[in-house]
């Protein structure tokens, strides 16, 4: 419908197992026109908070289901004067988490592509059944608009064979599509480009490490855009330490706690990915509570922050050498941009490396990208935000462009 408020918009979608995030941006001058989230789906006690050009609504009724959930929101549309349904969206654009070795770039949804993500589903069962169950609620209520699918694995499809590869049977491993698949891909990419555009250098002949670090977390090593190494792997688990999540373990440790404390599988997995991290070691994930505890002398969250840190210097010592020559490293997500005695202290002492942060920099808080090193640093560290939702608006706007 020309004309309409939203028109030539993207409607972007984030489904967890009980949440629906959502976006509606213009891809091409960056503006966020509504966001939202609906928590709680299936339970008594849902809510949905919904922003619209500078208006908030909130909505404290019962979602059933995830359909519910879009049901509420376009009702919320429709009292800010939106028909989403008749609006003139260029495109849904659906975050997935895991692509397995089929999807390695944005694709439009079909049935076919639905099922594919639900056969793929047992790579990451607590993410891609949310996702697909997402499609299918936004689909049912907007069937007239193309919905593409943006996965998190497919910045790191071509990783190279030794860093994909598990040291593992060959045939075991070539049977049940394990390999090392890397998460966080849309940010990664994103983050990497933006620091080129800032450096005012071209992406392809930059050597980058980024650091995402938010309750989920992870590290990239790229060189000339093209990632060589990342820290997660076949799931979201492996590699850094993160809020709720080990990151790194001795595998032996999933043989112990079967054998020895009789858990089960599900046991040993709710334990792993919600029970350990920052949590685990000192009961507390949101990392500004975490560092107040630090400063005020409590020794179990200072723990928690040496082995933080431990795990960041490890891998960024061991990306400094997969890559050689290191022209950047750069901080984002909510940790990333935002806690600043993360940045000093795993960039410390390394100034014989060409790495200097000046505190002064580092100091300032802003939405915009900024660099935090000195002036005498030969390696630029940069703080750049993400913005996860715009990079999946302009994959889906190319996606639906092209399917015309």
């Amino acid at each position: 419908m020309s004309g309409s408020p939203i028109d030539g918009t993207v409607l972007v979608v984030n489904a967890g197992s009980s949440s629906l995030k959502y976006q509606v941006l213009d891809p091409v001058t960056e503006e966020v026109i509504a966001d939202g989230l609906a928590e709680r789906i299936g339970e008594s006690t849902s809510r949905v908070k919904h922003w619209y050009r500078g208006s908030e609504a909130v909505s404290d009724e019962p979602l059933a289901d995830h359909e519910a959930a879009i049901a509420t929101v376009l009702e919320l549309f429709k009292a800010d004067g939106v028909d989403v349904a008749d609006s003139g969206l260029s495109a849904v654009g659906h975050r997935v988490v895991h692509g397995g070795r089929t999807f390695f770039e944005p694709t439009l949804i079909d049935e076919r592509v639905s099922s594919e993500i639900e056969r793929i589903s047992s790579l990451a069962p607590l993410h891609n059944p949310a996702n697909l169950v997402g499609i299918e609620a936004v689909t049912a209520l907007l069937p007239d608009v193309p919905a593409v699918a943006v996965f998190d694995t497919a910045f790191f499809h071509d990783l190279p064979d030794a860093a994909a590869t598990y040291a593992m049977d060959a045939g075991v491993a070539e049977r049940y599509a394990i390999r090392r698949y890397g998460f966080h891909g849309t940010s990664h990419e994103y983050v990497s480009r933006r620091a080129a555009q800032v450096l005012g250098r071209d992406w392809g002949e930059l050597n980058q490490i980024v650091l995402h670090l938010g309750n989920g977390a992870s590290m990239s090593a790229i060189a000339g855009g093209r990632p060589l190494d990342t820290t997660m792997g076949m799931t979201p688990l492996e590699g850094l330490v993160m809020g709720t999540r080990t990151g790194d373990v001795d595998a032996g440790i999933v043989f112990q706690l079967a054998r020895v404390a009789g858990m089960s599988i599900d046991d040993i997995d709710t334990l792993f990915n919600k029970q350990s991290g920052l949590k685990g070691m000192c009961g507390e994930n949101d990392f500004r509570a975490l560092l107040e505890r630090v400063e005020a002398g409590d020794e179990a969250a200072a723990l928690a922050y040496r082995v933080y840190l431990h795990r960041l210097r490890r891998y960024i010592g061991a990306y400094m050498v997969q890559l050689g020559r290191v022209d950047t490293v750069v901080f984002t997500a909510g940790v990333g941009e935002n806690a600043a005695p993360v940045r000093q202290d795993s960039l410390a002492d390394l100034e014989m490396f060409g790495i200097e942060v000046d505190p002064e920099r580092n100091a300032v808080r802003g939405d915009e990208p900024r660099v935090i090193s000195t002036d005498a640093s030969t390696v630029t560290v940069l703080v750049v935000p993400t913005n996860e939702e715009l990079a999946i608006a302009r994959s889906a706007v190319e996606v639906a462009r092209a399917a015309r």
